[in-house]
């Protein structure tokens, strides 16, 4: 089946790192626009990072901006979030998805344009 499957959340302290993976299967990704997204409780989900087809435009929220990084591998369809300097506030469940439509890399910050989601990884930064 084609599924994307989220890794490597956790509990951190403030202030370390982790590193979640998408891993995508099913099909090849290489055509698609990928994200990260994250819902807390009680809350909308909301927009993280954004990378176009290549890996060579990235877009992230003005929240995570300096701390976290989106890349992606094709050749092991598979897509990352490198979080670092975390604080409580990221404390979510966080989801990667996939984009089939084109648009430019500002486009990709909306979670409408996603076709395919996984089903989340939680990360918890305790205080």
């Amino acid at each position: 089946q084609v599924q994307l499957v989220e890794s490597g959340g956790g509990l951190v302290q403030a202030g370390g790192s982790l590193r979640l993976s998408c891993a995508a299967s099913g099909r090849t990704f290489s055509g698609d626009a990928m994200g990260w997204f994250r819902q807390a409780p009680g809350k909308e989900r909301e927009f993280v990072a954004a990378i176009d087809m290549s890996g060579g435009l990235t877009a992230h929220s003005a929240s995570v901006k300096g701390r976290f990084a989106i890349s992606r591998d094709n050749a092991k369809n598979t897509l990352y979030l490198q979080m670092n300097s975390l604080k409580p506030e990221d404390t979510a469940v966080y989801y990667c998805a996939a984009a089939t439509a084109y648009g430019g890399i500002n486009y990709y910050t909306d979670l409408a344009k996603y076709n395919l989601w996984g089903q989340g990884t939680q990360v918890t930064v305790s205080s």
